[in-house]
């Protein structure tokens, strides 16, 4: 088979979602019908132990949720799909962000009880700066929830984006009765009897007489008034739109009950991407060339505790990639090859012998990597829009045990290297400083250290806002600045220069103090970001 043929079959998006809108559980609802997996974590098996088949971090069985992304790969309808399953909480907002630049659309999952919340505005945004296809699936419609027009008119309103429905729901909660496919004119079925769950598919017209008699006459024309409403209202579906990120195709269901998906599955099937170009600080980089070429979009250390391993997870933007082929390492400026490349079922692998453009491959890592890395067949060039954000928490990092602090140095650098928290040193008095964007990842890091790594530590808050980044027209003005600020400067895992700020106000005046100083609040450096 040509490359071409292999791209034309790969599909690589991701599953977002404010916490506990149901995203895990609708990720192994698409496996079950890939036949990936048997048994989703939802339901009670011993071999599981009643935790997600994408949950494998230990913290993350303890307390219920994804605090990592999760790659997971199946076959359905001759096409190779790779899911990338990510954090929802909000405090590994940047796990996702970076996630995000890895896939070629998305599947937004809102509880159709408390609608669209604010981690999901900010989910968006990052769709929208990359204008990401998105899919919405409105789910636990087994729950009474909002109308669904009001949540439609929500979407658009926070999430700044059209939404055409394709599939409309019969009743909420109790009186659930099922969905009607416009998209396909089907009725999907469902009825739940005592405790078994029925559920059928009828190819039927809204004037059919069956209609009343599987769902009775008052929602029999309700159904046909609020279809009438959605075509009246809402713009006809558009595959170019929705592939331009600027309509957003709606489904309901209940991720729970495994309703809704296969519709959801199917549709996602026809109408979403194949991999995409993707752009570099050289040239923009088409899936179809010859030469292989990937990123580097996540690290995580210790995949399985008890092999100690780190792995790097890769996208492939062209070309095919090979096992034990050597390939460029454009920032070492050195040749790497990979014995035992692999692909992902959660915490499962296999080893492959070749993957192609959409495939997520993972690497054994002795620590060569970074997240941006870019490989390739030799051309130098770097993959663009895998920044750094600005932490919003700073936290001083204490050893407890003086014994333990080589342990505490590799754990603490390995774990930063994942990219869930920033690793800063002040040189004055060799201090240790993690920014995060929320107090979670600080349990977790203290969590995993003692665990992983055997090393104890605390934190202690640092009065910091913000850090930004710093550039300066000429090297004298950069160091004039580090030596009046010393106290204020600290240096990322790259030595860039780092200026640590109380507030707002205290990097505005420094601005206009120093007009030869740019700042920073990621660490891509091509625009400077206003306040």
């Amino acid at each position: 088979m040509s490359n071409i043929e292999e791209i034309k079959k790969r599909r690589t998006f991701a599953i977002i979602s404010h916490p506990d809108a149901g995203k895990t559980t609708l990720t192994e609802k698409l496996l079950l019908f890939g036949g990936a997996i048997q048994t989703a974590g939802a339901v009670k098996s011993n071999k599981i132990k009643k935790t997600a088949t994408s949950d494998f971090m230990e913290i993350e069985k303890q307390r219920g949720i994804s605090v990592a992304t999760s790659v997971m790969t199946f076959e359905y309808r001759d096409l190779l799909i790779n899911i990338l399953d990510t954090p929802g909480h909000k405090d590994f907002a940047e796990d996702t962000y970076r996630t995000l630049t890895a896939v070629d659309s998305v599947i937004l999952v809102i509880d159709c009880v408390k609608g669209v919340e604010e981690q999901t505005e900010r989910l968006m945004e990052v769709c929208r700066m990359r204008n990401t296809p998105v899919i919405v699936f409105v789910n636990k419609l087994d729950r009474e929830g909002q109308n669904p027009f009001e949540l439609l008119d929500e979407l658009e309103t926070k999430l700044g984006i059209r939404v055409r429905p394709l599939t409309w729901p019969i009743n909420m909660g109790a009186d659930f009765k099922g969905v009607y496919s416009l998209f396909e004119q089907k009725l999907y079925f469902f009825k739940i009897n005592k405790t078994k769950i029925e559920s059928n598919v009828v190819e039927i017209d809204l004037g059919d007489d069956r209609l009343e008699e599987l769902v009775g006459l008052k929602d029999a024309v309700q159904l046909a008034e609020d279809v009438e409403l959605v075509e009246g209202v809402y713009d006809e579906f558009s595959k170019e739109a929705y592939e331009k990120g600027e309509l957003a195709p709606v489904f309901f269901g209940s991720a729970i009950n495994n309703f809704g998906i296969k519709e959801l599955l199917d549709t996602f099937c026809e109408i979403s991407p194949l991999p995409q170009p993707r752009p570099t600080d050289v040239r923009e980089v088409e899936p179809t060339e010859s030469k292989f070429s990937g990123f580097i979009f996540k690290i995580h250390a210790n995949l399985d505790p008890r092999h100690r391993d780190r792995i790097a997870f890769l996208r492939i933007c062209s070309g095919k990639f090979e096992r034990r082929t050597f390939y460029h390492h454009v920032r070492l400026n050195k040749d790497v090859r990979f014995a035992s490349p692999f692909t992902f079922m959660a915490s499962d692998k296999s080893v492959m012998d070749e993957g192609f453009p959409g495939d997520v491959v993972g690497l054994y890592d002795t620590g060569n990597f970074k997240i941006g890395d870019t490989l390739t067949e030799g051309e130098n060039l770097n993959f663009a829009g895998i920044p750094s954000f600005s932490p919003e928490i700073f936290k001083e990092l204490i050893n407890l045990d003086p014994m333990k602090s080589k342990q505490l140095e590799k754990g603490i650098q390995q774990l930063t290297d994942e990219g869930v928290a920033q690793l800063f040193n002040l040189d004055l008095g060799n201090r240790k400083v993690v920014g995060t964007v929320g107090e979670l990842q600080f349990d977790v890091i203290q969590y995993r250290l003692e665990h992983e790594y055997g090393a104890k530590c605390r934190w202690v808050p640092m009065n910091v806002t913000r850090a930004c980044w710093l550039t300066a027209d000429e090297k004298s003005a950069m160091d004039e600045f580090i030596r009046l600020k010393g106290n204020q400067i600290a240096f990322d895992k790259d030595r860039n220069p780092v200026f640590f700020a109380e507030s707002d106000w205290m990097i505005r005046m420094n601005r206009e103090n120093n007009p030869k100083i740019h700042f920073h609040f990621t660490s891509e450096f091509k625009t400077e970001v206003a306040l």
